[in-house]
């Protein structure tokens, strides 16, 4: 019998998996894993929904870990946080700054679990969770064995990791270590939050949060109100040369520099450059505030968000010659990226 994946999803798309198990420690999924006779490739590992367009029935069994979990340890000006993989991202955050801790402030907001998190290597506002990272637990799926990664193991990129490329759906992720600082080590480099450090000379990291959850709570939607996956696109990376090619004909394009030889687009001017913002078909949209944003106005389909998420692409490659690429991971059987 099939098992609704509808509460699963923040798009809130009605769709359906063979099996969804839930839990509470690495044990038991070591314990559930010895007793098995599904094929270890049969498996999808969920973690909070919220990066995810699902299309239809998955024939898959769906598993999350639910591991409720915050410790802490200090040495000497740094602090070494470990989460479980169920824990909610923003509550990880807010629970740091509580405690008095610093670096995870740019990051406030962010949908999801923290498991999902490296997978993902999530970022905002200047700072991207690899900075952070020190290693993760996770349970081999084929074996049942535990492992540590080292945060060179993870092979992290723009929003990337060997967990969406060579080890995707190998493992399931139990637990994060992070590093945090007693001292606040602010970065104010990204856009609005430049502003912040003009205003006051005692900025405190939780300031930081506050500035950026008001960001984002004026451009993103609520997905318990209407449903979204946060940015469905990446910011492209193009060379310094396409930039300067792009920047002769948009003079008032958005980009920041990535290093020396490439430069990050920003993918909801471009959206939004193409007219597209708040742009609809049926209930499938694009968010009248956030270009980058792909919206269920009700009782869009998988299919329907991917068809408007393709529409989005086509039009930014005939416009500027870039072509988007999907952030979100798309679950189901699909020919349009």
């Amino acid at each position: 019998m099939a098992q609704s994946l509808t509460a699963y999803n923040t798009f809130g798309i009605e769709a359906s998996c063979d099996q969804l198990f839930r839990f509470q420690s690495e044990q038991d999924i070591q314990d559930w894993l010895a007793g098995l006779t599904i094929a270890a490739d049969k498996f999808f590992v969920l973690g909070g929904g919220s990066n995810l367009l699902l299309l239809d029935h998955v024939p898959l069994t769906f598993l999350q870990a639910d591991i409720q979990k915050i410790s802490y340890q200090e040495s000497g000006d740094e602090v070494t946080v470990t989460a479980g993989a169920g824990v909610n991202w923003h509550q990880l955050v807010l629970d740091s700054l509580d405690k008095g801790y610093a670096g995870l402030e740019n990051l406030s907001l962010i949908p999801g679990n923290v498991g999902a998190a490296p997978i993902q290597n999530i970022g905002a506002y200047g700072v991207e969770l690899e900075q952070r990272f020190i290693s993760l637990s996770a349970v081999d799926l084929y074996s049942g064995e535990r492992r540590v990664f080292t945060h060179e193991e993870c092979q992290f990129g723009y929003r990337d990791s060997i967990f969406k490329g060579e080890l995707r759906g190998r493992y399931i992720i139990t637990e994060v270590t992070l590093r945090l600082y007693k001292k606040t080590q602010l970065v104010l480099t990204y856009g609005p939050l430049m502003n912040l450090s003009e205003t006051t000379e005692s900025l405190t990291a939780k300031d930081v949060s506050d500035e950026v959850i008001k960001i984002r709570q004026s451009k993103l939607p609520d997905p318990s109100k209407l449903g979204n996956a946060g940015s469905f696109f990446k910011n492209p990376v193009v060379s310094i040369e396409q930039y300067q090619e792009l920047k002769t004909s948009f003079p008032d394009i958005v980009a920041y520099p990535v290093n020396n030889s490439h430069m990050k687009l920003a993918a909801g001017w471009l959206i939004d450059q193409c007219g597209l913002k708040g742009y609809r078909q049926g209930d499938a949209g694009v968010h009248q505030q956030q270009a980058l944003v792909m919206v269920n106005h009700g009782n869009a389909s998988g299919h329907d968000i991917l068809k408007l998420a393709g529409h989005v692409r086509d039009t930014v490659l005939a416009e500027f010659g870039v072509r988007l690429e999907p952030e979100v991971w798309i679950i189901g059987q699909q020919d349009v990226f």
